[in-house]
């Protein structure tokens, strides 16, 4: 996810048929790449300590009990205890690396992420190597932008409250708040402590950009796979130069809606399968809709940030052998979770299987290994790449 990556993620999480919803990515919670203050995101940053600090992704996960997480929430609130805290105890015991628990708030806030929207400050943060928060980046023309936080400040309270030594889960749900409501943050930069005061507001990202290379070539850059995106890509493929080459953008993509990445590798695929999946044994599939375009060369770009639907993507053009996939290895979420609804109206996101991609690969924990290995130079790699297939000549 070249350094710590800061993104805003998500984990696969396909849902319950019997509750009348699709295959979703929502975000995860045991680990990420970093975390997008504005927005709601469990976890801390230990995803993207891996990305910089291990050549190894991280290892499958564990499975967590339905049943014995609800019963640890009914025990719990009989006791007049928080079932939210019992239920988490139960998922870290099992080794359920992906598996978290949130309550209602927490959980509606999914909705707002996976549209793209969010009700925050707009900083984007990380936990830095000794430990702190810092400042990854500053969404621009957000509250924080206008205060005039920068990138590297460090975070030491939010009113009031110290966050140094604190989870990012927790210090995101210091952040998190209504609309309009104040919040003081307490920060130091170069050695010096500053005091801003900002106010939430709605905010919004822009999942898709597309910009143009010297010799049309198309990049196509997805940030997360929220909804409408899928779309969008397609519209972008469309509008290409016909017959010019296109780069797939995928680094530091964190995932989103299934649905959308299974659209957005729709734009490359006439039909056919994009990825298979179990849920507790039973085998299901994903296919690509007909009428994508076949012959347009591609290169997908990828890094250690590259997860989850952004993950699937890679794998089903890769293995279809539709698209030179260039960069780093991916991060290796393959996993899949589903919701379950606890006795006091909190949420479970428990894993119960894996995806593989259409060659049969699966990718928990391991990730993908690129055609292409590159670093920094990735996209330079992947222009000569598109020139070896016939671009620009």
């Amino acid at each position: 996810m070249p350094g710590l990556p800061s993104i805003p993620a998500f984990c696969l999480r396909p849902r319950d048929a019997r509750r009348g919803a699709v295959l979703t990515l929502v975000f995860l919670a045991s680990v990420t790449a970093a975390v997008g203050t504005g927005c709601w995101d469990r976890g801390e940053s230990a995803a993207a300590a891996l990305v910089a600090d291990a050549p190894e992704p991280p290892r499958a996960t564990g499975t967590a009990d339905r049943e014995a997480v609800a019963r640890a929430v009914a025990e719990a609130v009989a006791e007049g205890k928080s079932g939210k805290n019992a239920a988490q105890e139960v998922v870290s015991r099992s080794g359920d690396r992906w598996g978290t628990v949130y309550d209602q708030g927490e959980y509606a806030a999914f909705a707002e992420g996976l549209d793209g929207r969010w009700t925050g400050v707009g900083l984007w943060a990380k936990r830095a190597r000794d430990g702190r928060i810092q400042v990854d980046k500053v969404e621009p023309d957000s509250p924080a932008a206008r205060a005039g936080l920068r990138a590297g400040d460090r975070l030491l309270s939010v009113d009031g409250h110290a966050v140094t030594g604190l989870a990012v889960a927790d210090v995101i749900s210091l952040l998190r708040g209504e609309a309009g409501t104040p919040v003081v943050l307490n920060l130091t930069r170069d050695g010096a402590d500053l005091t801003e005061t900002v106010r939430r507001e709605q905010l919004r990202t822009e999942p898709v950009t597309v910009r143009e290379l010297p010799g049309g070539i198309t990049v196509i850059k997805v940030a997360s796979f929220t909804r409408g995106s899928g779309d969008q890509v397609k519209a972008a493929v469309r509008a290409a130069p016909p017959g010019a080459g296109v780069m797939l953008d995928l680094r530091g993509n964190p995932g989103g809606l299934v649905t959308e990445a299974v659209t957005a590798a729709s734009a490359f695929l006439d039909g056919g399968l994009v990825a298979t999946y179990d849920v507790r044994g039973d085998q299901r599939a994903l296919y690509a809709t007909p009428g994508g375009d076949t012959t347009r060369p591609l290169v997908a770009l990828v890094d250690g940030g590259t997860m989850s639907a952004a993950e699937l993507v890679t794998g089903a053009l890769q293995d279809r052998g539709r698209a030179v996939a260039v960069g780093s290895r991916t991060f290796g979420k393959g996993s899949v979770q589903m919701p379950t609804e606890l006795p006091d109206g909190s949420v479970a996101e428990l894993t119960v299987g894996t995806y593989r991609t259409p060659g049969g690969r699966s990718l928990d924990g391991s990730g993908i290994t690129p055609d292409l290995a590159a670093g920094e130079r990735a996209e330079e790699r992947a222009v000569a790449v598109l020139g070896g297939l016939g671009v620009g000549r």
